[in-house]
């Protein structure tokens, strides 16, 4: 599974992918190239602060997409009139244009995520992105079977095509923690960018390495459940239990113990047990089974 992640160059180049455009020459570079290839068009001016973190983001994109899409940016203060025309009120502003038409837009500055299923819609996703797509399913099957090493290089080779792509970067966090490698999970997880961070595949990665970082003695499962078969309402065994259980990978035990307490006892332990579960449910993913049968019966409880 070690390998150093590496992520290949697939920013590309090509002379007229990105160039300037004034009012003279928007006809050839917009409309008239846009019925070869869809054109995104940014509005901009030097003193616009977003357009400054913008703009970047969306010629980097561009080069990705390989010559499916071309941009053209137009600084609005040197073409004025062309603004008006276009009926720019506030910018970043961009507009996409295909066969000579506007067909899209957008204004001020989105995440990059937003930016690219923007660009896909337009131009319709790369090669890459489908082979990106179909690795990580490829790598989400194999975790499900344990295949760990198989799910590893998976994640890996998509991360080779994206480099930042938040679920093989939470795919490879979760192959880690259960390899028990718990410093490279740690080392993946520092190499998601700030504008991915809520992302929730991630989420559920950092909960998964919180849970793993914390030291849970599964020997203690047998002495644990003497106690709670001898007082049932000693909630603390329970609760020490059900970590104990989740990190032997019983986790269904684990969620019914939780369950357990907080039906008895909501309140217990300032709601530790309802706390625990979200944690688990984070953790475990929001497609996972166990997290979906959960929150219904928690939800049942609650509202009962």
């Amino acid at each position: 599974m070690g390998g150093q992640i590496s992520a290949s160059d697939n920013t590309g180049t090509g002379g007229d992918l990105i160039k300037d455009a004034d009012t003279k020459s928007f006809m050839t570079d917009v409309i008239e190239a846009s019925r070869q290839v869809p054109v995104i068009v940014d509005f901009w001016a030097p003193w616009c602060g977003p357009c400054k973190q913008l703009t970047p983001t969306i010629e980097k994109l561009v080069r990705q997409a390989k010559g499916a899409v071309k941009l053209v940016k137009v600084n609005i203060d040197e073409n004025q009139a062309l603004a008006g025309q276009m009926r720019i009120q506030s910018i970043p502003a961009v507009f996409a244009f295909a066969n000579g038409q506007p067909v899209d837009g957008f204004m001020g500055a989105l995440p990059e995520s937003e930016i690219k299923a923007f660009i896909n819609k337009i131009a319709g996703p790369s090669a890459d992105d489908q082979q990106v797509e179909e690795l990580i399913a490829a790598g989400k099957a194999a975790f499900a079977k344990k295949d760990l090493n198989m799910a590893a290089q998976a994640f890996g080779q998509a991360l080779q095509l994206d480099r930042e792509h938040p679920a093989a970067l939470a795919g490879l966090v979760k192959c880690q923690i259960e390899a028990g490698e718990i410093e490279g999970a740690e080392a993946t997880l520092a190499l998601v960018p700030p504008d991915k961070q809520d992302d929730a595949e991630i989420a559920s990665a950092r909960a998964a390495l919180e849970l793993a970082a914390t030291p849970t003695d599964t020997g203690d499962i047998g002495r644990l459940r003497d106690e709670i078969a001898a007082d049932s309402a000693n909630h603390q065994a329970r609760f020490d239990l059900a970590l104990a259980l989740n990190a032997a990978g019983q986790r269904e035990e684990a969620l019914d113990h939780l369950l357990a307490i907080f039906q008895t006892q909501r309140d217990w332990n300032d709601d530790a047990a309802r706390k625990q579960l979200l944690v688990f449910f984070e953790a475990w993913g929001a497609s996972d089974e166990l997290t979906i049968a959960g929150r219904r019966r928690l939800s049942s409880i609650m509202f009962s």
